[in-house]
């Protein structure tokens, strides 16, 4: 364009060469002052231009933010779409766990109401136990009260029927207490005459004393037994044999002790035993008398004992 005007501006020159000053200075300002607005116009076309360049780079910028972005939007749309199903399917097994954990819930309380209920009832089982318990303690103490009272009852006894047979020490007559009962053991050489069931009179004397002990002690059960050594009997008349003969002694003995009025004849058992308990061996002589004897086996009554026993039991 500046071309353009130059060339016009030299035909204007050259075909008017009679111009005067005052125009071709007019001229020149005015092909001064094009100049300077075509320069002008240039500076703004590379202004333009550049900012052309830059509108295109930025458009190519936004285009591949906006290509970025609508991946990353995608991206965020796709992960969206899968935290809703997880979500959905959290839940759903959140749905299912609280109603299973509602049915685990409503199961364990009446497990544990039963629970509580059995224990309740073998609470009161065993408050009812431990008073039975408690009483039969009670009952186990008495009894055993009971039994020392016993014990000491005999020890007693025995002590009154040793003073009271003291004279009779040396003569064939015992007195001992083992397994709850006192024994007295009177040797036949004491007693009777051999093949005899007749007491003799010193005898008589001992069951006799043997008997005031029994009348002060009404409480006092009283087995009389009479035994033998195994010498066949021999003699004749109504002894059959050594079984017959113990018996017959045994009865003698009870007898005697009946003429006591004080003791009470419920309490009073003959028993024979013959040869089939002996004390010693019937080998030698000395072992033969031993056994030839009557026992008076004395036991304190035990019918408190048995029905506390079965009390207990």
């Amino acid at each position: 364009m500046i071309k353009r005007v130059s060339i016009g501006l030299l035909v204007l020159a050259l075909s008017t060469s009679c111009v005067s000053k005052k125009i071709y200075n007019d001229l020149e300002s005015k092909f001064t002052d094009l100049k300077k607005e075509n320069r002008n116009l240039a500076d703004e076309n590379t202004d333009l231009l550049k900012a052309k360049n830059q509108l295109e780079l930025d458009r190519d910028g936004l285009t591949s933010d906006l290509s970025k972005s609508k991946a990353e939007l995608d991206k965020l749309k796709a992960d969206y779409a899968a935290a809703q199903n997880k979500f959905k399917v959290l839940q759903d097994s959140y749905a299912a766990l609280e109603k299973n954990s509602s049915d685990a819930l409503q199961s364990n309380m009446k497990k544990n109401r039963d629970l509580l209920d059995q224990l309740d009832e073998k609470g009161k089982a065993l408050a009812l136990e431990q008073e039975r318990l408690s009483k039969s303690a009670q009952r186990l103490q008495e009894l055993e009260d009971l039994i020392a009272a016993k014990e000491a009852s005999m020890k007693k006894l025995k002590e009154t029927l040793s003073k009271a047979l003291n004279s009779f020490e040396g003569k064939g007559l015992t007195v001992e207490q083992k397994n709850g009962k006192v024994y007295v053991s009177m040797e036949n050489k004491l007693l009777f005459n051999s093949g005899s069931w007749a007491v003799g009179s010193e005898g008589k004397k001992a069951v006799i004393e043997v008997g005031k002990v029994l009348g002060d002690n009404p409480d006092i059960s009283v087995l009389i037994e009479g035994h033998t050594d195994d010498d066949a009997f021999t003699a004749s008349g109504p002894i059959a044999d050594n079984w017959d003969l113990s018996t017959k002694r045994a009865t003698a003995i009870v007898a005697i002790l009946s003429e006591n009025k004080k003791i009470s004849k419920q309490n009073l058992t003959a028993a024979g035993r013959g040869e089939f308990s002996p004390l010693a061996s019937n080998s030698t002589a000395e072992g033969k008398a031993k056994n030839r004897r009557i026992e008076i086996i004395l036991t304190p009554r035990l019918d408190e004992i048995s029905k506390m026993l079965n009390e207990i039991n």
